[in-house]
């Protein structure tokens, strides 16, 4: 697990270059750098030494030194590759799995991705040609940025990196803004910063003679479908899990497993110990509060396969740390960030390597949205007058009682979604209900910005994959649609950031990308049956879980922030949005603002996604387009202003 980044640059490129965009991700590999420089190309990685510690050193060449390669990830099945390169006469000079890469290349040029099984970014310069290859994995595991400055290219594995030698103005897209607040993430290529952009999952990038190409090289087909009987299903599923998982532990250090208590990291430290015979190292976070708290849960799965266990729990102090956050983020994000840092943290201290649950509801369907899409449409069945004019006003005088998966919200998101006949636009705001919609948008920005963003509906970021899946019915085309957006841009994008924080990889089995084909291939009446969501899942869990855990609905991996924006953090809440950039500006109403703290405190509407979308986005501003330190607004967060009350 490394970071990279790197610049081609025609004039030329010098060391003293490259070092600013090492020292900027050096969180990413604390244990080593190095870097290549010569004449147009500058390569530089920071390394967390996992595999061949003493010899893995980057930048790696091939034999003669035309092909260099900088690389973050980690190459499952790079034994099996190594094997077939010595055989095809290649000479290696480590024990690493980034040098089959190089040697891939020579014998089939950018094509070597499809031969690569796991998680990468990588940046490969081939002298003879003059071609920079950038590629970045199937799923979207690792991360990959690009600016193209005149005739020169940067390039890093976070946006900081870019931005250490990068004297571009920073500049907010605003459309990119508009997105997150409505789907959490950023589509790709967009950031939040106009000139950078992200290369999107399973593409290559290739720049040659000032001119760049980008192309995708994977995608994801749910169209052939296995015709098997139930037990064949489980126990196919069984083998391929449990190969999954093995391949995954390859290391020349410990590894350890994240442990919620849900099914996905369940069963994952199930097979660890039942299948592979290991004695896990087990890592939990939880709250004060029995209903966000999912240690008793973890505990019990620990204590069934006797792994070696450690558990945490935090506080509402942990809002002070989210400027840190952020500046690992390199853009903003929702409270599920906040619980994979403090997880991430715990972990740290004892491994550099761990492995998590990661893509589970994709793979197997587990997200309620998919069978209550089913409801929606039943619900729309009513006949509109009688849904928009009774049935809705009834339900805005229904308080909201901030529990998890309550009944209000249940009935408000059935509702809303019933008045989208667009099912790939109804599916998008499925995903989104908690957060701004076009509406609720066109409530919160002034004029102005209305004008530049107004025109652009971020349902479509997810309605139009949803649409245009290679899929036969509605669930595999929600979780297409998952697999092509919220997924990569969100969920791993998390995973990486917030474990790279810390210097600690995470290696998710349940998107490995030959699972995740074999699964596309299961008829979807095997992951939700009946009302039951990971049929098949469950049903192989029988065998290595306890009832209560197989049984236990999904709860999801969160913290309290609704209670505590309604509470310790309410006022000073209202008084960070209110003295925001975005308010200042008029880009935001605090009209609006001042409406959804209100309604949130008077437990109207459960407004705490809403609410810290829009205080990342504020703290965001202050850090990568206002200048400020991290620390200095952890200490504006923190009460160092006068009257601010904690």
């Amino acid at each position: 697990m490394c970071g990279i980044c790197g610049k081609y640059s025609p004039a030329g490129v010098r060391d003293e270059e490259i070092q600013p965009m090492l020292d900027a991700i050096i969180h990413r590999g604390p244990d080593d750098e190095g870097m290549y420089v010569n004449g147009r190309i500058g390569l530089g990685s920071r390394r967390l030494s996992i595999i061949d510690l003493p010899g893995g050193r980057q930048p790696i060449p091939n034999e003669d030194e035309t092909i260099w390669v900088v690389y973050n990830g980690e190459i499952y099945n790079y034994p099996a590759l190594r094997h077939e390169l010595q055989a095809r006469g290649h000479t290696f000079r480590t024990q690493s799995d980034t040098e089959v890469i190089v040697h891939l290349y020579e014998e089939m040029g950018a094509r070597c991705v499809e031969q690569l099984r796991g998680m990468f970014a990588f940046a490969l310069w081939d002298s003879n040609q003059q071609k920079l290859l950038l590629a970045r994995d199937r799923i979207g595991q690792k991360p990959l940025f690009y600016a193209q400055l005149g005739d020169d290219l940067l390039f890093g594995s976070e946006i900081k990196s870019i931005l250490a030698i990068d004297t571009t103005p920073r500049e907010l897209d605003y459309e990119a803004m508009h997105h997150y607040l409505s789907l959490r993430f950023i589509p790709p290529p967009r950031t939040m910063l106009r000139h950078v952009k992200k290369l999107p999952p399973a593409h290559t990038l290739v720049w040659q003679r000032g001119e760049m190409t980008i192309s995708r090289y994977w995608d994801l087909s749910f169209r052939e479908k296995l015709a098997l009987n139930e037990q064949q299903y489980i126990s196919g599923l069984q083998e391929k899990l449990s190969q999954a998982i093995a391949s995954h532990l390859i290391s020349d250090v410990p590894v350890g497993a994240f442990l919620s208590g849900g099914l996905d990291s369940s069963i994952i430290v199930a097979m660890m110990a039942q299948d592979l015979g290991l004695t896990a190292r087990t890592f939990a976070v939880g709250v004060n509060g029995q209903e966000f708290n999912e240690l008793p849960f973890a505990r019990q799965v620990a204590e069934h396969h006797a792994t070696d266990h450690t558990e945490e729990r935090v506080t509402s102090d942990l809002i002070t740390s989210i400027p840190r956050m952020i500046w690992h983020l390199d853009e903003p994000s929702d409270p599920i960030a906040a619980c994979q840092y403090h997880a991430a943290a715990v972990a740290a201290r004892h491994v550099k390597v761990v492995l998590g649950g990661d893509g589970g509801d994709e793979l197997f369907a587990g997200f309620d949205r998919y069978l209550g899409m089913k409801y929606v449409y039943h619900y729309a069945l009513l006949p509109s007058a009688i849904r928009r004019h009774l049935i809705g006003p009834g339900l805005n005088h229904i308080s909201d009682s901030f529990a998890y998966k309550n009944g209000t919200q249940k009935m408000r998101w059935l509702h809303q979604l019933s008045l989208i006949p667009d099912v790939g636009e109804r599916y998008a705001e499925a995903t989104f209900f908690s957060r701004f919609n076009h509406a609720d948008k066109r409530a919160l920005f002034g004029n102005e910005l209305w004008q530049q963003v107004g025109h652009l509906n971020s349902a479509e970021i997810i309605g139009r994959p949803f649409r245009e899946a290679p899929a036969g019915n509605k669930i595999d085309r929600m979780l297409y649609a998952d697999y092509m957006t919220r997924l990569p841009e969100h969920s791993l994008m998390l995973t990486d950031r917030m474990t790279m924080a810390h210097s600690l990889e995470l290696r998710s089995p349940l998107v490995d990308h030959e699972l995740v084909e074999y699964l596309a291939a299961f008829p979807s009446q095997m992951k939700i049956n009946g009302r039951q969501l990971k049929y098949v899942l469950r049903r192989l869990s029988e065998q290595y879980l306890p009832p209560s855990i197989v049984q236990r609905e999904k709860h999801g991996f969160m913290f309290p922030v609704a209670y505590w924006f309604r509470e310790e953090w309410n006022q000073p809440l209202r008084r960070i949005l209110l003295d925001s950039h975005f308010v200042r500006e008029g880009l935001f109403r605090a009209s609006e603002i001042t409406r959804l703290v209100d309604e949130h405190r008077q437990n109207q509407v459960d407004h705490h996604n809403r609410l810290w979308l829009l205080l990342n986005l504020d703290l965001w501003h202050r850090v990568y387009i206002e200048g400020e330190s991290p620390t200095a607004v952890s200490d504006f967060v923190a009460d160092k202003q006068p009257g601010f009350v904690a």
